[in-house]
């Protein structure tokens, strides 16, 4: 299913709202959890498994032009080291499945705005997508760098709730946006 630039730019904005949410809250069992993501199990179960199938729905629909005649080794291939990775590489597992879902996303939402030109201000969506899929890929191949950004965040009381603020409102700006088309 392919979003339009109206859908992705509002799903962005929800996005960047609910990351928001998630650092103002006072709910200690939210913060706990929050705090507890990079190394939390249950996260990693979810995270890897929701990114591994979209993964391998992608691959199981590429086309002739995209290495068709081998998608089904890649399928196995993809398969198998999802598989082991939690056997191999459990540390930061979590972390390393919210970072493909998070390029997973990125790329639906980037599709909606392709080509779109004539929309200047689809770029308040599109910059911060790519900045985001610049520091997946970062924290895919350096998960442990989450734990140390919690450190920091949440060493004092209004870091978090600063971030959440600004994820709050650059949401809502640009879920605003979307109505703008």
């Amino acid at each position: 299913m392919e979003l339009t630039l109206f859908q992705s730019t509002l799903f962005a904005g929800i996005l960047f709202v609910l990351i928001g949410a998630l650092f103002v809250t006072t709910n200690k069992p939210i913060i706990a959890m929050v705090k507890g993501f990079p190394r939390s199990r249950t996260a990693a179960y979810v995270t890897m498994t929701v990114g591994g199938i979209w993964t391998l729905y992608k691959v199981a629909h590429l086309g002739e032009a995209n290495y068709g005649d081998f998608k089904h080794y890649i399928f196995i291939g993809f398969a198998i080291i999802g598989l082991l990775s939690f056997k191999y590489a459990p540390d930061f597992l979590s972390v390393r499945g919210a970072c493909i879902l998070y390029l997973l996303i990125a790329n639906s939402l980037l599709n909606g705005a392709f080509g779109q030109y004539e929309e200047p201000l689809r770029l308040f969506m599109v910059a911060p997508v790519y900045i985001g899929a610049a520091v997946a890929l970062y924290l895919g191949y350096s998960p442990f760098r989450v734990r140390d950004f919690f450190t920091w965040l949440f060493g004092t009381a209004s870091r978090p709730k600063t971030v959440g603020l600004v994820f709050l409102i650059y949401g809502g700006l640009v879920g605003a946006i979307a109505f703008a088309y």
